[in-house]
């Protein structure tokens, strides 16, 4: 009933103002754009994406596909019969599958520790709090769904007992294992590798039928590796792109936009994204260590070690491809939270002492967000403002419940976990209700005004000036706009400075139309 109540949290964190800020490029508007022309097919033709009109190579069509359900519910159900979904219409099913990783991930601790509620309660509210899960599980995008399958492929193996029931176990692997496969696609390896180390290292292996249980695991993955197959011979060749040029070749060999930090972008997402809890992670990872020979030791040492070897080496670094690490990263986190409330076990560990000062450091912490907001308000930090209701949510929760913590009656240290956990929510509340979730948005123009110049006079085809692709405004115009090198004989042309434009290129006859923000709109023929 906890872990309900905790999904309940993390499913009005991942739909509250989920359509406010229009779609991001390039992933979101890419997804968005192929699930709209799944949704406009029937039959197999469903299972070939396509990308305006041209074969969709880039990912499999799993994401995909339930968003053109949703989208055609939404048409069906609701009678939304405009062209284009809205943006909150496109965004949830990836927002809604992100969030069932908050209660698998505690049922997984569950597994590992039974019965140890607090440990499993703790878990589930760190993935909850966590803030690049809470953010990118709500984009349109394939990383907060392929968590949430991660951790329900765990659970299914480390829920194996060598009972009867294994074999439908084992069947639900390899449902969970397609799935995958149909996200993206090479990442299943990592995933299944990273959980069966820990299987054999624990030397349980003995009693189970392999054979049998082999046979049901490739029933479940059937439907995904059928698809690939089918795949394969529909579009020949180009298929191995999923897993090839555009697959783990291009992330292992090929340097991205974005990744001269190299294993450093990882690394520092971590440290951007993971407080308060990063401060329980050391000595998480230390009692890890100490009990290597548990089940619970081998589960998170073996996961997180060989996650951080799989993402770590990548030579294309974008910050949501350290996604999967948040899942061991809460595992070993939640034992020490649960200790900080509930103070029955490793009473005689070295690092009991640098735990019990985590409290006063969240106090710190706490006092220093405190008094950055009310500076903001007053003033003084005029620029961060905006950010004075989050920063003061924080830091009064932290503040609140690092001094609750400290207090030596349970049900104190036990309102001051809530409190913690209840201020890193509502900060993030205010966060996702804000119209500055959407950060990368800030590093570009916006599409929405420039996009509604276009459609307002009807505009098309358009083509822009410079090197601006942007997917995103493909999608709002309903058409691929190119560079102007493309220009044929007459036709429309976005410039941010027109004059020039016209100056530079006298074979062509413009007449500017209209202007918006920094974009002017000319209809242009050739002379």
């Amino acid at each position: 009933m906890g872990l309900f109540v905790i999904w309940l949290f993390a499913c009005c964190l991942a739909l509250v103002g989920l359509g406010d800020l229009p779609l991001r490029d390039f992933d979101e508007a890419t997804v968005a754009r192929v699930a709209l022309e799944i949704s406009n097919k029937e039959g197999m033709e469903q299972l070939l994406p396509t990308l305006w009109g041209a074969d969709y190579i880039n990912k499999p069509p799993g994401l995909h596909l339930l968003i053109a359900a949703v989208i055609k519910l939404s048409r069906n159900v609701f009678f939304q019969f405009e062209q284009f979904p809205s943006d909150f219409v496109v965004r949830f099913a990836p927002a809604l599958l992100s969030t069932l990783v908050v209660p698998l991930g505690g049922l997984i601790q569950w597994s590992l520790r039974p019965r140890e509620t607090t440990t499993s309660l703790a878990t589930a509210a760190i993935l909850l709090t966590i803030l690049p899960i809470a953010r990118h599980g709500r984009l349109a995008m394939l990383d907060g769904s392929q968590l949430s399958a991660m951790a329900l492929l765990w659970l299914i193996l480390v829920s194996f007992d060598k009972s009867y029931l294994d074999k439908i176990r084992a069947f639900f692997a390899g449902l969970v294992s397609s799935f995958l496969l149909l996200l993206k696609a090479p990442f299943l390896i990592p995933a299944l590798v990273a959980a069966l180390i820990p299987i054999f290292l624990g030397k349980k292996i003995k009693g189970f039928s392999f054979a049998s249980l082999s046979i049901f695991f490739a029933i479940g993955l059937s439907p995904g590796i059928g698809w690939h197959i089918w795949h394969g011979l529909q579009r020949g060749s180009d298929a191995l792109w999923l897993w090839g040029g555009d697959g783990a070749a291009r992330v292992l060999f090929s340097t991205g936009e974005g990744s001269d930090l190299g294993f450093l972008v990882p690394v520092i997402e971590i440290f951007e994204g993971g407080w308060p809890w990063l401060l329980l992670w050391p000595i998480g990872f230390f009692w890890a260590l100490q009990e290597r020979n548990t089940r619970w030791g081998q589960w998170v040492l073996a996961t997180q070690l060989a996650l951080a070897f799989t993402i770590l080496p990548l030579k294309t670094q974008l910050p949501w491809y350290s996604h999967p690490l948040w899942l061991p990263f809460s595992l070993i986190c939640g034992v020490p939270f649960a200790w900080l409330i509930s103070r029955d076990r490793y009473q005689n560990e070295p690092s009991k002492a640098l735990l019990s000062r985590v409290p006063y450091l969240l106090m710190i912490i706490g006092s220093g967000l405190i008094i950055f907001a009310f500076g903001s308000t007053l003033g003084f930090l005029a620029n961060f403002r905006i950010y004075s209701g989050i920063s003061l949510s924080a830091g009064i929760g932290w503040f609140l419940g690092g001094w609750l913590l400290t207090r030596s009656l349970k049900e104190q240290r036990l309102c001051g976990g809530i409190a913690v956990f209840l201020g890193s929510f509502i900060s993030l509340l205010i966060l996702m209700e804000s119209g500055f979730w959407l950060w990368e948005l800030n590093e570009s123009w916006p599409v929405k005004p420039v996009a509604e110049m276009i459609t307002t006079e009807k505009a098309f085809p358009v083509f822009i000036e410079g090197n601006h692709e942007r997917p995103s405004l493909n999608w709002y115009t309903d058409q691929v706009i190119s560079g102007v090198k493309a220009f044929p004989n007459s036709g429309w042309i976005l410039s941010r400075n027109p004059s020039n434009f016209m100056a530079e290129n006298s074979d062509k006859d413009c007449r500017l139309i209209q202007e918006r923000d920094e974009w002017a709109l000319m209809s242009c023929k050739v002379k």
